[in-house]
Order: structure tokens, then sequence, then C-alpha cells
């Protein structure tokens, strides 16, 4: 197991090829790097604007980054919740951090549900987490982006075979989603915050409709799709970050302060178990590090850090 301190609300994890970890920081705006071991700073991602839940949030490396080094951030500007590519160009021996270039805006913003998890799937387009930004009208509405998981080429267009047409939409019906990962058969899961009541690990298929704010959890309710885990108290659960081993998923629980481990089984999910429970405080992100060990990102903790562990279960 190691650790690595020094963080200030660490929010998302990617590794570069030669396997340096860069962490998002979501109040400072930092990018900051682990190598080997080793904290630094890459540099502040301009244009971020935090407040509440928002400020640089999900982080995700390009399929092509061996060719276009092009690094994914999606974060909250002045304005709205956008998403931003930037090339890491090493010079010198150093990692150097490019301009932003906006490659998809619009995302409503608030002071919570702002979403934020980004992640290049294996059909190599980019999967978006958005929530509704107190905005209850939008998760029900196809042309609204809050709300949504959303699928994008790599330069912000609506991917080729979305199920509402031209639009980037690809499931709706979501309150706040934290989590994207994908089990061995090529299925997307997702987590997301319920209100106070039955957060949710649900399955996500296309134009599926998760019921936000019209139900929660899995009430087998008519045209919407039930969440396959539900955890009926916030207390225990709060699950942000998901990262998916072969057939297993590993949440980390912000209000519950633990480790939700799930074994998969095609489109069912067991019972979930519970790991390390109040001793790493809120876990915000999980993630799979090129050596096969987790990361588990820790926030409100002063000094916030990240715990490198064997995977358990």
């Amino acid at each position: 197991m190691g650790r690595i301190d020094g963080l200030q609300l660490p929010w998302s994890t990617v590794y570069l090829p030669d396997g340096t970890a860069v962490i998002s920081e979501r109040d400072s705006a930092q990018l900051r790097t682990v190598k080997p071991g080793q904290l630094g700073t890459l540099g502040k991602v301009p244009g971020v604007v935090p407040g509440g839940e928002g400020g640089l949030l999900g982080l995700a490396l390009s399929p092509d980054f061996a060719v276009d080094h092009y690094l994914y951030a999606y974060f909250t500007s002045e304005s709205d919740n956008r998403i931003a590519r930037m090339r890491l160009d090493e010079r010198g021996g150093r990692l150097e951090l490019g301009v932003p270039e906006p490659v998809f805006t619009g995302i409503s913003k608030a002071g919570t549900h702002n979403g934020g998890r980004i992640r290049f799937g294996p059909d190599g387009f980019l999967y978006v987490g958005t929530g509704d930004s107190q905005r209850r009208e939008q998760p029900q509405d196809p042309k609204a982006l809050g709300g949504k998981i959303l699928r994008i080429t790599a330069d912000g267009q609506p991917a080729p075979g979305n199920p509402y047409g031209e639009n980037p939409v690809y499931s709706l019906g979501h309150r706040n989603v934290q989590g994207l990962a994908w089990d061995s058969a090529g299925r997307l899961w997702a987590s997301e915050f319920g209100p106070d009541v039955n957060d949710e690990l649900n399955l996500i298929v296309p134009g599926g409709n998760y019921g936000w704010p019209d139900v929660t959890g899995a009430p087998h309710r008519s045209g919407f799709l039930d969440a396959k885990v539900v955890w009926p108290s916030t207390a225990t659960s709060s699950p942000s970050g998901l990262e998916i081993v072969g057939n297993t998923a590993y949440l980390g629980a912000l209000r519950g302060q633990r480790l939700w481990v799930v074994t998969l089984n095609g489109e069912f999910a067991a019972t979930p178990v519970s790991y390390f429970t109040g001793k790493y405080g809120r876990i915000r992100n999980v993630s799979l590090a090129p050596d096969g060990r987790l990361w588990l990102l820790s926030n409100a903790q002063n000094p916030d850090f990240a715990l490198i562990l064997d995977l358990p279960g």
C-alpha cells in the first residue's frame, strides 16, 4: 500500500503511457503529477471558476494520446460546464501543459449537481456524465444537456449511432452522474447520487430513461429503467468514482466513507460489500493504474491524499 499526501480536493486521475498519474484538483484548478511516488505540479487550467461542487472535475486521456498528446478536462467556467482538451508535450525532460481548446460547451452549471465524469469508451467515443444543475426540467428533456450521459466524438460532435440522431444525448433521466465504467463485455455502468435516498448503480443502454425526477431507485415503473443496485440510505453511500476490473465494480463513497465492491454477472449485480469503512475519509474517485493496483482519492482530510492499494475482494 502506498500513499501520496499534499493534495487539495482531488477529483479524477488518468495515467500517461509512462505510468505518470495526472490528478485534477477541483478548487485550485491545478493538475498534479505523481511519478514515481513523488508529487509534482503540471499547471493550472485557465478558465476554471470553482464554486460549490463545480471546478476542475473529470479527466480523460485521448485514445490516440501517443499521436495527439491530448488530455481532456471537464470543468466549470464563468458561464457553463464544458470540456476542453490540452496538449501535454515533453520539453527538456518536463511535461508542459498546452492552451485549452474547448470542444464541447453549454452544459448548465450550478452550485451543486454538476456531474463531471468523462471517459473514452471501447468504441473510441467520449462519454460525459452530467448533472441536472438543480433544473428538474432538464433530465427528461432530450434537447437539454443536463441530467444526461452524453456520447460525443473526440472533436465534440454527436457520435454516430446516438439514439436521438444528431444529438449528443445517449441516456436521460439522471440526477447527478458521478462514475462511468465498462465491464468485460463492453456494457456501460454508471454511478449516480440520489436525493437523500436511493443512490444508484445503473446499467446504461442507448436511449434508456433512468427516471429522475419522476422516480428514483428501482420502482418498476413503466417507461423507466430500474437501477441494478440501490443504496436506500445516503449515509452509507454517495457513490462517486467508479472503476470496473473484469466483472467487479469498485465505487468510492463520499458520505459513506468506504469502498463498495459489487460483483457483476451479465446484466445483474450482486449485493455490495464494503471495505475500509471510516478509515480513509470521503472517497471521491477510484481508478485502475497500469500496474494493476487501485488508486483512491480521498477528500476533506486536510490535507487530502491518494491511496494506492491491491485489489480488495
